[in-house]
C-alpha cells in the first residue's frame, strides 16, 4: 500500500512538473517570436518615424490645415485631464509612440468604421506626436483615397501626416466566404493569420482591435505580454440570445429555429465549445470598451469569469459610438414649418449584409401598401420605401439584387428606391425630407443610424431587441421617442401607426428624440475614449518597450 500511495504521489508530482514546464516552453516560445518580430519590424518602425517627420514638415510649410475642421473639437478634447508619469516614464500627455488599430476592412463605410476614424480623430488631438497605425486589408485604397472617403461619408477630418496605413496580405481568412462550414472558428483562427501579418510589418505600442476579432488581442500577449491591449466591441462573436436563438422561430437572428435535430445538437455543441473558447481569450484584454449597454451585458457575461481569474479588475465600460447630432441640429430645422417639407418616405440607413434584414423591412412595406383597408389606402399614398447602405464586396453586391428580386415580387419595386454609397450630403437631406426611420435588424448592437435618425427628427420605429431597444428609442422626457416592432405584420402595424398619428404628436415625438439623442454625440464619444486611451498610454509610458524618437515631430 506504502508503495503504491508513494508512487500514486510521484506520477502527480511528474504530472504537475511537466505542465509547468510546458506551459513555461509554450510561453517561452511565444516571447521568443515576439522578440524576434520586434527586432524583425524595427527598421520599418524607424523609417515610419522619419517619413512622419517629413509629412508634418512638408505639412506645415504648406500650409495645409484645413479650414473645415472643427478647431473647438480639438479643444475639447485636449481639455482632457493630462496623464502623468509612472515608474520613471514618460509623462501620459507626452507620449510619443505607436497605436495599431486593427481593422481589415477599415474602408467599408459603416457604423463601426465611424467609431475607428473617430477614436483616431480623438487620439490625434490628444496625443499629436503619435503615430496611428491601421492595420487594413482594403489593397484597392490608396491613403488619400481612404482619407477621402472618410471626409465624404461622415465628414471627419484627420490629420494626415500621423496616419499610416499597412496593407494585410491574408484578409482572405477572415471571409465568411472561406469557411462555408464552421465559419466562426474559421474567422476566429484566420484572424490569427492576419494578426501574424500585422505584427510581421511592425509592432505597435499598443494594440487595439476595433472590429471584432478578439482572438487576435489573445495572440499580441502570447507574442509581446507587456504591450497594453484593448477591444472595442461592437457586437460578441457569440452571445446567449445566439444560443436561444436555435430554439426561435422567425425573426431571431440569422439562424432562427437551427437547433432541432441531430444538426441542431452539433451546432448547439460546437456553438458552446466556441463560446468557451472566446471567454477564454477576453479574458487578457487590458481595457474593453462596448457600444452599449446590451453589448457590456453580454461581455460581462461571458468575459467577467476569466478576467477575475487572470486579475483584470479593469471594469467593461460602454463608450458610445460617435453621432454626428450637432452636426444634423444644424443642419436639420425640425418645427412646424420644417413639417411642410417633410415627404411620406420610410428610410433605412444600413449596410446590405444579410442581419440588417432588410427583407423584413421590404415584406412589412408590402403588407401595408397591399392592404385592404380604406384607412391603409390614404396612408399609403405617394409612400416610398428608400434603402441606404454601402456595398463593401460582391457579396454584398447580390444581397442588393436580391433584394431587388423580392421588391419585385411582392410588387412594390416602384415604391422601393436603393442608393448604394451613398454620400454624407446625399443621407444628409434625406434625413431631412424623410417621414420615419426603420431598423429591421434583431439584436442590433447599437444602431448609430437610429440615433441619426433621431436627431434628424424623424419617427423611428425599430426592432424590439438589442440597443435600439435597451439604450436609444426609449422613453425620455415623459413620452416615448419610437416605436418598438418584431416581425412583418408589427412593422407594418407601426408604420401605419406611426404615418396616423396628429401632427401635433408628430412634432412632439420628433421633438423629443431629438433631444434625447444629445447623449450619443461625438463630444461624449471623444471624451469617453481619450478616458481609456490615458489607461493605455500610461502602461506603456510607464513599460517603455521601444526607445522613442526624441524631438522627431
Amino acid at each position: 500500500m506504502r508503495v503504491l500511495y508513494w508512487t500514486y504521489i510521484t506520477t502527480l508530482l511528474a504530472l504537475s512538473l511537466g505542465f509547468f514546464i510546458a506551459r513555461w516552453l509554450v510561453q517561452s516560445g511565444g516571447r521568443a517570436i515576439g522578440w524576434y518580430l520586434r527586432r524583425r519590424t524595427t527598421a520599418r518602425r524607424q523609417s515610419i518615424f522619419a517619413q512622419v517627420k517629413l509629412d508634418e514638415e512638408s505639412y506645415q510649410s504648406q500650409e495645409r490645415f484645413s479650414p473645415k475642421s472643427d478647431d473647438g473639437d480639438w479643444e475639447k478634447v485636449e481639455s482632457y485631464a493630462a496623464g502623468t508619469a509612472t515608474n520613471g516614464g514618460q509623462a501620459a500627455n507626452e507620449w510619443v509612440g505607436v497605436i495599431g488599430f486593427f481593422h481589415p476592412f477599415c474602408n467599408a463605410g459603416g457604423g463601426g468604421e465611424r467609431v475607428l476614424w473617430a477614436a483616431i480623430r480623438a487620439t490625434q488631438q490628444r496625443w499629436p506626436k503619435t503615430v496611428c497605425v491601421v492595420y487594413t486589408g482594403d489593397h484597392d485604397a490608396s491613403k488619400a483615397t481612404i482619407l477621402q472617403r472618410v471626409e465624404n461619408r461622415f465628414n471627419i477630418y484627420l490629420h494626415s501626416p500621423t496616419i499610416v496605413f499597412l496593407y494585410l496580405q491574408t484578409r482572405y481568412y477572415v471571409l465568411s466566404s472561406t469557411y462555408p462550414h464552421f465559419t466562426l472558428l474559421g474567422q476566429s483562427l484566420g484572424s490569427l493569420v492576419l494578426a501574424h501579418d500585422a505584427f510581421s510589418m511592425l509592432v505597435p505600442d499598443i494594440f487595439i482591435d476595433t472590429m471584432g476579432y478578439a482572438f487576435t488581442l489573445a495572440f499580441s500577449k502570447f507574442f509581446f505580454p507587456e504591450i497594453p491591449t484593448a477591444a472595442y466591441v461592437h457586437y460578441p462573436t457569440i452571445s446567449t440570445d445566439m444560443l436561444g436563438s436555435l430554439d426561435a422561430e422567425n425573426e431571431k437572428g440569422l439562424n432562427a429555429g437551427a437547433g432541432k435535430g441531430w444538426r441542431g445538437k452539433m451546432k448547439r455543441a460546437y456553438w458552446h465549445i466556441f463560446a468557451w473558447m472566446y471567454s477564454w481569450t477576453g479574458g487578457g484584454i487590458d481595457v474593453v470598451m462596448t457600444n452599449s449597454s446590451w453589448t457590456q451585458a453580454h461581455i460581462r457575461s461571458l468575459w467577467g469569469a476569466n478576467r477575475a481569474k487572470r486579475h483584470q479588475i479593469a471594469d467593461v465600460e460602454v463608450v458610445f459610438p460617435p453621432v454626428a447630432v450637432e452636426e444634423l441640429e444644424e443642419a436639420i430645422v425640425v418645427n412646424e414649418s420644417s413639417e411642410k417639407k417633410r415627404e411620406r418616405v420610410l428610410l433605412y440607413i444600413a449596410q446590405f449584409r444579410p442581419e440588417k434584414n432588410h427583407a423584413l423591412v421590404i415584406r412589412a412595406f408590402s403588407q401595408m401598401i397591399h392592404s385592404s383597408a380604406d384607412e391603409n389606402m390614404k396612408i399609403t399614398a405617394g409612400l416610398r420605401l428608400v434603402l441606404i447602405g454601402s456595398v463593401r464586396n460582391s457579396e454584398d453586391a447580390t444581397k442588393v439584387y436580391d433584394l431587388r428580386l423580392l421588391a419585385h415580387e411582392l410588387k412594390v419595386k416602384d415604391q422601393v428606391e436603393f442608393l448604394c454609397d451613398a454620400s454624407w450630403p446625399e443621407i444628409l437631406e434625406w434625413l431631412r425630407k424623410s417621414w420615419i426611420g426603420v431598423n429591421g435588424m434583431w439584436n442590433e448592437h447599437f444602431g448609430i443610424g437610429v440615433v441619426e435618425y433621431q436627431a434628424a427628427g424623424l419617427i423611428c420605429i425599430v426592432n424590439e431587441s438589442g440597443g435600439p431597444k435597451e439604450d436609444i428609442v426609449v422613453e425620455y422626457d415623459g413620452g416615448p421617442t419610437g416605436f418598438h416592432a418584431n416581425d412583418a405584420s408589427e412593422f407594418a402595424a407601426q408604420f401605419t401607426r406611426a404615418l396616423s398619428m396628429s401632427s401635433r404628436d408628430t412634432l412632439a415625438m420628433r421633438l423629443r428624440a431629438r433631444s434625447s439623442a444629445k447623449r450619443f454625440t461625438e463630444e461624449a464619444f471623444a471624451t469617453r475614449w481619450v478616458g481609456q486611451m490615458d489607461r493605455l498610454v500610461s502602461m506603456s509610458a510607464g513599460l517603455d518597450t521601444h526607445p522613442h524618437p526624441k524631438n522627431k515631430h
